[in-house]
């Protein structure tokens, strides 16, 4: 987790250096949250990345490794009461509608079965197959698209699954605040208070990504050039 205020004093810090501008709550948060969001979809293209490149015997120095303790954070999962709770397809269909806290599906279980999730053609093809393609309940299959999830095991109809493991979306972050005397003050106990599920790691990204939005929104060049080149070696600094 990072701590929102200490990011925003960062932020703050930067952009008036030498009376560059001031940054509002509100437009802190909207920066905040585009910032995470980029960080947290950065992971998935990076552990791609890293599978391709050879490991090393240090846990604290392999790539792979810090990236999947990074990301486990946001991993999770639905089972068969939730998942029959998801809005269907059509009245009472077992095509199911995915929620839109769910980011990104890596397994679905029948019955503790592992789902092969197949493209929509493949999907076709091995649903209307013979018997060696045909799916059954020993051999289930899925097919997630347009944010609609359909399952198969033994005969044709489709089923609701058992299970859904699945990286969900980051929470919305917000720099709670009270206004006393015309001016906003942190307040952390307020319910609007959320802070970053980032990992700690993170906070000096996040502190160059919103000052770089900062200085786009503001049109002050300056700020947006000091924003973009930190960040840009802060990732060299990890891809090295």
């Amino acid at each position: 987790m990072v701590n929102i205020d200490t990011v925003y004093q960062r932020v703050l810090a930067f952009a008036n250096k030498e009376q560059r501008g001031y940054i509002t709550p509100q437009e802190f948060n909207l920066f905040a949250n585009q910032a995470q969001l980029e960080i947290f979809e950065q992971y998935f293209y990076d552990l791609n990345q890293a599978a391709r490149v050879p490991g090393n015997d240090y846990v604290y120095a392999d790539l792979d490794d810090m990236l999947e303790e990074k990301i486990q954070v946001f991993e999770n999962e639905d089972t068969s009461a939730v998942i029959s709770g998801y809005t269907g397809n059509t009245t009472g269909s077992a095509i199911k509608i995915l929620p839109d806290y769910i980011y990104r599906v890596h397994r679905v279980e029948l019955n503790n079965i592992n789902c092969e999730i197949l493209k929509t053609k493949d999907f076709k093809e091995a649903n209307h197959g013979g018997p060696l393609t045909k799916p059954s309940s020993k051999r289930p299959i899925a097919n997630i698209r347009r944010g609609r999830m359909r399952v198969v095991g033994s005969g044709d109809s489709f089923i609701v699954p058992t299970g859904i493991f699945y990286f969900r979306r980051p929470v919305t972050v917000s720099w709670g605040y009270v206004v006393i005397n015309e001016k906003a003050l942190y307040d952390p106990h307020i319910q609007k208070t959320t802070n970053f599920e980032l990992h700690p790691s993170e906070e000096t990204e996040l502190v160059y990504k919103i000052l770089k939005f900062a200085g786009v929104a503001m049109q002050r060049a300056d700020i947006m050039r000091a924003g973009q080149g930190m960040e840009m070696s802060q990732v060299q600094q990890e891809k090295q």
